[in-house]
């Protein structure tokens, strides 16, 4: 995604956009109405006419200043309405992007700056409807129309208070963008830097601890804060000092139009209505005060954008697979229903569920670590996978899940793996990872990623068939935390929570990446045994490892890379 692209995603359409537009611009036209109203019912109340020939202004008063708040709360409830929608479409999209480029694709950004470019500057692109894009449209519309009625009465004063806020938003934006515009484009760097400072505190406390560096870490912290600090700080003295030039523009149009419109009081127009075009342009100015707000977060917004499409605009190595295009569809969208082979693959009966013919895999810009291996595997068959750290067993792994591409054949239910998504290939291959991620939540939740649908009899059967139902049990049910990466439960229940997820998703390949890594050696065999049986009999299974089996384990075939 480009750094339009990314903008233009970010902006809701105008079906959804124009209601807040049009409530913004009644809120405000209100506020303006509602000072001159109340400015010329003041003047023409002091020369005592009958009630009656007030009543109308009495009564455009109280309703300009309902109508001011009410139609404020309405526009705030439909333009972040349509904003937040747009933004949940945003994170999809961004996380999509993200998908086929983990990994290889952006493993020279560090952590925190790809957890503040997803979550921190996919945020702030809310602003650009928000804080940018409406508030231009609803102050320029606001701001034209009544200079257009205040050349209805004077055209003298409509072009004074033009020439004004032309100068003004001129100086100010010049100002601002000297003194802040650095700031404003530093500011997503600043906030990653803090976060990854944090992540690898939080993340390493154990190791920093070991070697004596949390102080270090701390002072890391602390300067990573004391810079976003000075950014914000600079950002804040500019956005006070447009504040003062929009005060001072306002009282310069006032009192230019108070000494040059004076004149034709009286004859060309009425003491009320002069009073009220003087005292309007301190409520234009308000309005027009907008402006520099969306000018400065303009630049904001721009410099998030442009980390978000650094991040998932940029061009994939040739390792990284690319999904092929829908013949359906050929204009295709990642976020449109798929067709036809880019479906899920299927067994099919006498067909082996994987058969690989002379396979090469490379991680991005790296040597081919895997080449000329073949095997094939039916349902109830189990291929174990040996060698040396190193020698490629978990990038074959990953060729396997199709996050690598291949050279040679790899087909599934006899037909290509090329010719299906890399989303479709998951979904009839699982992987167990050699480090299985566990979200800091229950054990229910954690399954449920798996099968959404899944009750809590399914869960508490899948987890007695892989041997923790009584441990489940003791910790008081599904509903025991885990811990924020698992830190709650031990390496082998942390596989065996993993392979709890495969079984409810229903893989046809079962992929058991080095599933006792981190594993006391004594406990290994045993949860080797307990994992490899706790797959159902018609399943494959590829289990990976560099050590032993013990003899219970039924082995197909022998795969030494």
């Amino acid at each position: 995604m480009s750094v339009e692209t990314v903008l233009q995603r970010a902006t809701p359409t105008w079906r959804r956009a124009l209601p807040g537009q049009l409530l913004g611009i009644l809120s405000d036209g209100s506020a303006i109405g509602l000072l001159a109203l109340s400015m010329w019912l003041i003047t023409r109340s002091g020369a005592q006419p009958p009630i009656l020939h007030l009543t109308f202004a009495i009564v455009g008063v109280r309703a300009l200043a309902i109508g001011r708040a009410a139609f404020r709360y309405a526009e705030r409830l439909s333009s972040h309405d349509a904003a937040l929608a747009q933004l949940s479409q945003l994170r999809a999209e961004t996380f999509t992007a993200l998908v086929p480029r983990v990994p290889g694709a952006i493993e020279s950004s560090r952590r925190g700056e790809i957890l503040a470019t997803f979550v921190d500057d996919v945020d702030q692109l809310q602003d650009h409807p928000l804080r940018v894009r409406q508030p231009l449209i609803v102050s320029l519309t606001v701001t034209a129309l009544t200079i257009l009625v205040i050349a209805i009465a004077s055209p003298v004063a409509a072009a004074i208070l033009t020439v004004v806020l032309l100068l003004s938003v001129l100086v100010g934006a010049t100002l601002s963008k000297r003194i802040a515009g650095r700031s404003d484009r530093e500011l997503a760097a600043a906030r990653s830097a803090l976060t990854d400072a944090l992540l690898d505190r939080f993340a390493s406390a154990g190791v920093l601890h070991a070697f004596g560096a949390l102080g270090a870490q701390r002072a890391r912290i602390a300067d990573a804060e004391a810079h976003l600090t000075r950014v914000q700080l600079t950002r804040t003295r500019a956005a006070g000092l447009t504040g003062a030039i929009v005060a001072l523009g306002a009282g310069i149009a006032s009192v230019a139009i108070l000494l040059v419109a004076a004149p034709g009081a009286g004859t060309a127009f009425t003491a009320p209505v002069f009073a009220a075009i003087v005292v309007v342009p301190a409520a234009v100015f308000d309005v027009f005060a907008q402006v520099f707000a969306a000018l400065t977060a303009r630049r904001t917004v721009a410099a998030s954008a442009e980390r978000v499409s650094h991040l998932t605009d940029g061009a994939l190595p040739t390792e990284i697979p690319v999904d092929p295009v829908d013949p359906v569809d050929p204009v295709h969208d990642a976020t449109a229903p798929i067709s036809g082979r880019l479906a899920v693959p299927s067994a099919v009966p006498g067909v082996p569920l994987v058969e690989v013919t002379d396979l090469s895999v490379a991680h991005p810009g790296g040597k081919t670590v895997v080449s000329g291996l073949s095997f094939s595997l039916r349902p109830a068959e189990l291929l174990v996978v040996t060698g040396d750290s190193g020698a490629g067993k978990s990038t074959l792994a990953l060729a396997l899940s199709r996050f690598l591409d291949y050279r040679g054949s790899y087909r599934l239910g006899g037909i290509e793996a090329r010719e299906f998504t890399g989303a479709a290939v998951r979904g009839f291959v699982g992987l167990c990872e050699q480090q299985p991620h566990l979200f800091n939540t229950d054990i229910r939740q954690n399954l449920k990623f798996a099968r959404e649908d899944a009750s809590d009899e399914e869960l508490l059967s899948v987890l007695e068939r892989v041997g923790l139902g009584e441990w489940v049990r003791e910790r008081g049910g599904l509903d025991a935390m885990v811990g924020e990466r698992g830190t709650l439960v031990s390496g082998g229940q942390m596989q065996r929570i993993s392979l709890a997820r495969v079984i409810l998703a229903d893989f046809p390949v079962v992929v058991l990446d080095e599933p006792t890594a981190g594993v006391d050696q004594l406990l290994a065999d045993k949860l080797l045994v307990d994992l490899v049986g706790a797959i159902p009999d018609d399943r494959a299974v590829i289990l990976i490892t560099h050590t032993g089996l013990p003899d219970e384990i039924r082995v197909s075939a022998r795969l030494e890379l």
